[in-house]
């Protein structure tokens, strides 16, 4: 029998795993419930300037409290559906319009090709692959759809002859360090953005500032790693297993078709970050110009009109299970504001934090967002939770709105490499054969990096006082 098989002994009993993020999302909504019977009610004032809404410091008032009853639980899941249908929808029509690109094997042909051609120049070969995966995950073509692609990678270092840990390191890790730069990322910037009534993408000059520090930092300290196993093959943490003949042959080639999707895809949004800036463009129109892009992929691509609509909905289908998380956790903040109990927490947030320097502030928020991704790690989701309390909060201690995003998505990106609680990190170590402890002393280093960058680029955004441009 192989080992690890699935076989169960009569008594053995049943491996313990980490609850399921809707389950720790609805315990939070719970939370919420209980919280609006012990939490005193209070409101601020609130003022609208150029369509921004604002509350004013100094204005919190006790107001009666009206705590959530039984149905409130259940209406609030439908009322924050309701409420997120944009954002809901945005997600929904980003996942069909990347089915559309990868099952026209634009995406693949690209990165054998770039294998195929790099061969011998195993450097630039790794920080090619860092890079488009980075890239792939800042526009948010890439994070749950990485996991496939890490077991293309694992055949790749073996070729290579480097071990398994480099395989998630150019695939998954590369792709959620561009994800939480996400200078084009409709999950967590977009979601953060449209609650913090701020422009779509606001702020993208920092970000991509941020995009090449830190996958700059990245690259370094991957390849480092690989020259250790290549000086040494015995200092590798987890052994390296040898690539048989011809294991990483494939049939399929780069065609002309495969690299104009790629071009159209990359000029279409492109184009949208200009509709954004000269047209105001929202998240609606992302959403609707993601339906236009993934349907000219297909037809560029040759497929019938049933194909493209039935690989649309399978693309859909793929992203259900994290829009429908963007509802339930609004339904956290309906509960919350129906019992005038969001504004209180505001308040008691802002009375330590306001004792701090601005700086010290940001870095708190960033702290704070990487805590609670351990319990609730969904990007859109922690995002839908935590910017309705970051965003008052950053206008009542007196940094930018931008700057709390910038402390969101960081928070919210780095340590999903990190904590087992990820599934995305979970699936892809388990893909590439490599346990989560090896995976863990091997990022350790990197992630306390990615830190450091994070630190110095909120200090640098308080100071210049980053905001919506």
């Amino acid at each position: 029998m192989v080992k690890g098989s699935n076989s169960k002994g009569k008594n053995q009993k049943k491996k313990w795993e980490f609850p399921d993020t809707y389950v720790i999302v609805f315990a939070v909504l719970l939370m919420a419930v209980a919280a609006t019977y012990i939490v005193p009610a209070g409101t601020f004032d609130r003022v609208e300037t150029d369509g921004v809404t604002t509350i004013v410091s100094g204005t919190y008032e006790n107001t009666e409290s009206s705590p959530a009853g039984f149905m409130d639980v259940f209406l609030s899941v439908q009322t924050g559906m309701v409420e997120s249908a944009g954002l809901i929808f945005l997600v929904l029509f980003a996942g069909g319009m990347f089915e559309i690109i990868n099952k026209s094997g634009a995406i693949h042909t690209g990165i054998y090709s770039a294998i195929d051609k790099m061969k011998g120049k195993e450097f630039f070969l790794i920080a090619t692959i860092i890079i488009l995966f980075a890239l792939g995950g800042a526009v948010g073509a890439l994070a749950n759809s990485v996991i496939p692609f890490v077991a293309i990678g694992v055949l790749l270092v073996k070729a290579l002859k480097f071990d398994a840990i480099v395989a998630v390191a150019i695939t998954f890790n590369a792709a959620f360090i561009g994800f939480s730069a996400g200078f084009l990322n409709p999950y967590t910037v977009g979601v953060a953005h449209n609650i913090a009534e701020l422009p779509l993408f606001s702020g993208m000059v920092f970000r991509l500032v941020a995009f090449v520090l830190l996958v700059g930092a990245t690259i370094w300290y991957t390849w480092r790693y690989c020259k250790i196993i290549l000086n040494d093959p015995s200092r590798s943490l987890i052994g390296i297993e040898a690539a048989e003949d011809n294991e990483l042959g494939f049939d399929e080639k780069f065609t002309g078709r495969h690299k104009l999707i790629l071009i159209w895809t990359a000029a279409s949004l492109m184009f949208f970050v200009f509709a954004v800036i000269k047209f105001q463009w929202t998240t609606d129109h992302m959403a609707a110009f993601f339906v236009i892009i993934g349907l000219v992929a297909g037809i560029i691509a040759g497929m019938n009109y049933n194909t493209i609509a039935f690989t649309f909905l399978e693309g859909c289908k793929n992203l259900v299970y994290g829009a429908l998380i963007i509802g339930l956790a609004r339904a956290v903040l309906v509960i919350m504001e129906n019992g005038q109990i969001l504004d209180t927490l505001v308040s008691a947030l802002s009375q330590p934090l306001s004792a701090l320097p601005p700086i010290a502030t940001a870095i708190g928020m960033f702290l704070m967002n990487s805590v609670f991704n351990f319990f609730v790690p969904s990007g859109s989701g922690q995002a839908a939770i935590m910017m309705p309390i970051q965003t008052p909060l950053a206008d009542m201690i007196g940094i930018t709105r931008q700057v709390s995003v910038l402390a969101f998505q960081f928070g919210d990106g780095f340590s999903n490499v990190l904590f087992p609680t990820s599934g995305p990190l979970m699936a892809s170590l388990a893909v590439a054969g490599v346990a989560w402890i090896k995976w863990a002393k091997w990022f350790f280093p990197l992630f306390l990096i990615w830190t450091g960058i994070a630190f110095v680029l909120l200090a640098v955004a308080v100071m210049i006082n980053l905001g919506p441009l």
